[in-house]
């Protein structure tokens, strides 16, 4: 069961480490390290004070800015306070802050410097007023918060919680219209560390140092260092993601865990410091929202000599739904990689057709899931909920199959499946197709409108380093490897392509031209 049944809801984690490991490091980042004791009081200052500026137990409260130890002080002291946190996007423009934080109402803000002219815009145009406090992360071991806090006392407030209070907040990226913000509770969090504990592939102890690189409003920006602090072990801190920073860190800080997504791991290991860079701490890297392909992996292994996990994880359900371990890699067999493996302890999954049938193994179909993790419905929209929550069951949107050996594979969004000329195409398919040209670097799937077909293929395509391909030799590729409808009926050949800060290609971004 749990490792620490002392531990109930966030605030729990620091609690029972500034007891246990007081002296032990629970944050790094540069020269500046912040113990478990440490961070347990800066917390409980933090809390007293905001109780003090008109926090009450439910209230909002939001961080804008880049990773940094002030993120983790304002967290656990925010829950302290019975206080939801709110982990605000730095990438958005004022336009779209402006409706998440007037569906949120916060009391307070805190803001990193270089995020107040951003605030300042937000604050002239949001419905309701809130309190902007400003810090300074780049201020190591003197952001602000200190000033901040004044008198306020290192007495812990002890205020009564509710395992089933909202303790995260987090807004879909809303590319679909309004944003979605995902209510975590204390208690869905927890049966998350739950899960984890149950699954041996999952297994961290005291000794693990995971280096943080995801921003702080992604999920896997706040879960997986949670997961790090539930285990007593240290987080170090990248504050933005830059491989050549990334793999300074890596030199420095000597981390045995990164979670990054593949499009990152090829970024690093193209990167010219990877040559000299000393990868023997690393035991494992976890990586999301893609799979990996057979090059990259052989490639990774070779020059990084860990474990590799991919997970399959959502927003709603509050982090990894499967996992493909270590130890089904298979490079013999590399059509496994595609595979997101198998579900957690605790997770059920089902595949369903458009009227709630199971499918057999080897038929696409929607990935349905319930487990004790999932989210408490979407913030002012109930609507919004009742449409993907069903008597517990959530429908993830993802579309895929279940193989004769029981492996999970993600084919396509639901919503990003193309219907061509009556056909279902699904990108990621013809994405993989593509790939398989020893010319490409990276491809983007989407579909067009088209008067003919209703919607065409389109494929974004960004060349290797010195390669050349025409859009027929593309198209030739792709006929040998895929049925005619599904190639391709337009190319278009980029130097980049536009990726989110947890490393998934902006389709959106690549729909507007078409």
């Amino acid at each position: 069961m749990w490792h620490h049944a002392d531990i109930q809801s966030l605030p729990d984690i620091v609690r029972h480490y500034a007891r246990t490991t007081p002296d032990k490091t629970a944050l790094i980042e540069g020269r500046h390290r912040m113990t478990f004791r440490q961070l347990d009081r800066s917390s409980n200052r933090l809390a007293q004070a905001a109780m003090r500026h008109g926090a009450r137990p439910d209230s909002v409260v939001a961080f804008i800015g880049k990773n940094s130890i002030p993120f983790f002080e304002i967290l656990f002291g925010a829950s302290k306070a019975g206080c939801t946190v709110l982990p605000l996007n730095w990438r958005l423009a004022a336009p779209e802050l402006i409706p998440i934080v007037d569906d949120a109402q916060p009391v307070l803000i805190f803001v990193d410097k270089e995020y107040l002219p951003l605030m300042d815009t937000v604050q002239k145009g949001a419905a309701k007023p809130f309190q902007v406090v400003v810090l300074d992360s780049t201020a190591l071991g003197d952001s602000g918060l200190v000033q901040w806090y004044g008198e306020a006392p290192e007495l812990d407030p002890g205020l009564p919680e509710d395992p089933r209070s909202i303790a995260l907040l987090m807004y879909t990226s809303g590319t679909t219209g309004r944003a979605k913000g995902v209510e975590m509770s204390h208690q869905g969090i927890n049966y998350m560390r739950l899960c984890e504990s149950l699954e041996p592939a999952m297994q961290w102890d005291a000794n693990d140092l995971l280096l943080m690189v995801m921003p702080n409003f992604h999920l896997l920006g706040t879960s997986l260092p949670l997961q790090s602090l539930y285990s007593g072990s240290t987080v170090s801190i990248l504050s933005v993601l830059e491989p050549g920073k990334l793999l300074a860190l890596i030199e420095t800080d000597r981390p045995t865990v990164l979670v990054l997504a593949p499009t990152v791991i090829q970024m690093m290991l193209d990167h010219p410091a990877a040559k000299t860079t000393d990868f023997s701490s690393l035991r494992l890297i976890m990586y999301a929202g893609s799979p990996i392909n057979a090059e990259l992996l052989k490639r990774a292994l070779l020059e990084m000599k860990c474990q590799f996990m991919q997970f399959y994880g959502a927003t709603e359900s509050l982090g990894a739904i499967t996992i493909l371990r270590p130890d089904q890699h298979d490079l013999v067999v590399d059509t496994k990689l595609k595979s997101c493996g198998t579900p957690l302890p605790l997770m059920e999954l089902k595949i369903e057709d458009g009227m709630g049938k199971e499918v057999p193994d080897g038929e696409i179909g929607e990935f349905v899931l319930r487990s004790p993790t999932m989210f408490r419905g979407y913030r002012n929209q109930p609507e919004a909920t009742a449409a993907v929550l069903n008597q517990g069951w959530y429908r993830t949107g993802d579309a895929g199959y279940r193989d004769k050996d029981g492996l999970l594979y993600i084919v396509d969004r639901v919503k990003d499946m193309i219907v061509s000329g009556g056909e279902n195409v699904y990108s990621a398919e013809v994405e993989q197709a593509i790939q398989k040209h020893p010319a490409v670097a990276m491809s983007a799937v989407i579909g067009a409108p088209d008067a003919r077909w209703g919607e065409r293929v389109v494929a974004v395509i960004v060349l290797k380093a010195g390669c050349t391909a025409t859009a027929e030799e593309i198209n030739l590729h792709c006929r040998e490897l895929i049925a005619g409808y599904k190639v391709p009926k337009e190319i278009r050949f980029a130097d980049s392509l536009p990726f989110s800060p947890a490393g998934k290609v902006l389709k959106r971004l690549l729909r507007q031209p078409a």
